[in-house]
């Protein structure tokens, strides 16, 4: 009897195991079957939108729309444009259809368009267009120039004083404005009270073409935002892979650009700086330093005084990276952020001759005797500079 009871319990033991068994089974494959179903619904659901978006606004309509492309705008102003307009259903699926096309230089013009027209033959007309005039100014913005440079170089070339200039670049209104616009661009960084200048190494450097007689300090920024934004919108997955935020990476570009002269030593002179950071050594940028004193003229040699001064740019004091940027950065120097020359080169020092050539060096010692055979030209382009 003992045996038959034991029997009958192992039995149904064994029984509420395989029901068990067979209602985590079902339940596997519930989840499993409504994550395929989401996934898929997903796909289509993208799949049917972007597809709807490439397709007329209304197939039926015979209305005439007349816009007007003005010389030197941006994809993301002709998107918003032609969006307003009621020419194209997604402002931001032109945008990535314009991308994925690598279609560029769009003819400014005056365009009679129907929301009848696909999104490709929307395109196909905007880079056919004829140039409706030649700009009024023309002013070319250095790279590595600071904002207060930028805003002297704009005060000499057109209608607005350096004042204005700044005084639109430190508007916390119009900033947040700007983050608001701009959401994968602009982040809470800038807000930070301790930056010098909230949108320093925002300000695209590049030519710009202005059509208007005065053109406005705000309207001159908001260019140069957009330009930088659509930089950065091209290498979205390189940030993404990078670790870094675009702040960062902007951060470090700019100092890679005043600290590295020529294309094939940026991407060494980041993976130096990314190397230091690894083992926990300050930059000892010079360049951050002089920065970080604010208002004081150019220098080419820094002193153990200038070291000492402790202000959120200065990396002989901070940790890591400077609070924010320290000039507009070009591409060349964000590349060499985003593909910096990679984790066999090892070197924890470098030094830049004035002419731009530049050593590597593993050690401290080796280092000090490369800085004590050279540093003299960088006394000696000082004394230059000062007797000018």
């Amino acid at each position: 009897m003992a045996k038959d009871r034991e029997s009958n319990e192992l039995e149904s033991t064994l029984q509420m195991k395989v029901n068990d068994a067979k209602i985590v089974r079902k339940v596997v494959l519930i989840i499993l079957t409504s994550l395929t179903l989401i996934l898929f619904i997903g796909i289509v659901s993208g799949y049917i939108y972007i597809k709807s978006a490439l397709g007329p606004v209304n197939k039926n309509s015979e209305e005439e729309i007349q816009i007007e492309i003005p010389l030197g705008s941006s994809t993301t102003e002709i998107a918003h444009l032609l969006e307003e307009n009621g020419l194209i259903k997604s402002s931001s699926v032109f945008r990535f259809y314009i991308k994925f096309k690598n279609y560029s230089d769009f003819q400014a013009g005056e365009y009679t368009l129907t929301p009848a027209l696909h999104l490709n033959e929307i395109v196909n007309e905007l880079q056919n267009g004829k140039v409706m005039e030649e700009p009024i100014y023309r002013v070319t913005i250095p790279e590595g120039k600071t904002i207060e440079q930028i805003a002297e170089i704009f005060e000499h070339n057109l209608t607005f004083t350096k004042e204005d200039f700044l005084s639109i670049v430190n508007d916390e209104k119009y900033i947040n404005e700007l983050i608001d616009q701009y959401p994968d661009l602009l982040q809470d960084d800038i807000l930070n009270s301790d930056l010098y200048m909230p949108l320093e190494g925002y300000l695209f450097a590049g030519t710009y073409d202005i059509f208007e007689e005065e053109p406005s300090a705000k309207m001159i920024v908001n260019m140069m935002i957009d330009r930088t934004n659509e930089l950065v919108q091209t290498k979205v997955e390189e940030i993404e892979e990078s670790g870094f935020t675009v702040h960062e990476i902007l951060t470090l570009a700019s100092i890679i650009e005043r600290e590295s002269k020529f294309s094939e030593d940026r991407p060494k002179v980041a993976q130096v700086y990314l190397n230091r950071m690894d083992h926990d050594m300050k930059l000892q940028s010079d360049i951050t330093a002089f920065y970080g004193l604010k208002n004081i003229e150019h220098k080419a040699v820094v002193t153990y005084d200038d070291v000492e001064v402790d202000t959120p740019y200065n990396t002989y004091v901070i940790d890591g990276l400077p609070i924010g940027p320290i000039n507009s950065p070009s591409e060349e120097s964000i590349d060499g952020v985003l593909k910096p020359e990679g984790e066999d080169f090892t070197k924890l020092y470098y030094f830049s001759r004035p002419n731009g050539e530049t050593f590597y060096s593993d050690s401290l010692d080796e280092h000090n005797q490369i800085r004590k055979e050279y540093r003299h030209e960088w006394y000696e382009l000082e004394n230059e500079e000062d007797s000018e």
